[in-house]
């Protein structure tokens, strides 16, 4: 097989596999190459991918391969987001999403405890849409549920790993947890929840 039809299947195979990923060991498998071969191939890809007339790159987050968006088109993707049709996160999600990020794991006591306001429509709602999920149990009266972000959190926001958010001084500036929201998620825009 030559080096353009490897590409075109590690791009299928990227492109299937959607948020789950491959590692370059299942990749290697799957083509039945070595990991030579296939870093060959996915430098190669890379390559292709940096040019000015594509839309998405390769994210290698922790070992795991990621089809993904390019940052530099992130305006485009927010008109996306705000177009009429699209559902966003309304800003109690977003100040919760935020607290499980910075404190995970923790509970929805604790989230309504810094919020200052029940959190549970907020907390079923990152559930629902994968932000957030159950890690455990806290080790207290009750054993309630410890809440963190997944994987899907990361690659939502082009993340590698919670090393990359920004540091907590930067949005304890701000005056109130509104505020600390909208810093930590940037030009993200809330409705009404």
């Amino acid at each position: 097989m030559e080096l353009e039809e490897y590409k075109a299947i590690v791009e299928g195979l990227l492109f299937a596999a959607g948020d789950e990923g491959l590692t370059h060991k299942k990749i290697g498998t799957l083509l039945e190459i070595s990991q030579k071969e296939l870093n060959d191939i996915l430098e190669d890809l890379k390559q292709d991918y940096q040019s000015a007339h594509r839309g998405i790159t390769i994210m290698d987050s922790h070992g795991v391969l990621h089809l993904t968006t390019k940052p530099e088109h992130a305006s485009y993707y927010k008109r996306l987001i705000d177009s009429p049709g699209n559902t966003r996160l309304s800003q109690a999600a977003l100040e919760t999403l935020a607290i499980v990020a910075y404190q995970q794991p923790i509970t929805r006591i604790e989230i309504d405890d810094l919020r200052g306001v029940k959190s549970d429509r907020a907390v079923q709602t990152l559930v629902t849409r994968g932000l957030i999920e159950e890690k455990g149990r806290k080790e207290a009266i009750g054993r309630p549920v410890l809440f963190g972000t997944t994987k899907d959190f990361l690659i939502y926001f082009g993340l590698t790993s919670l090393s990359e958010l920004p540091p907590l001084s930067e949005l304890k500036e701000a005056e109130n947890l509104e505020e600390e929201a909208d810093l930590f998620f940037g030009n993200f825009t809330a409705t009404d929840e």
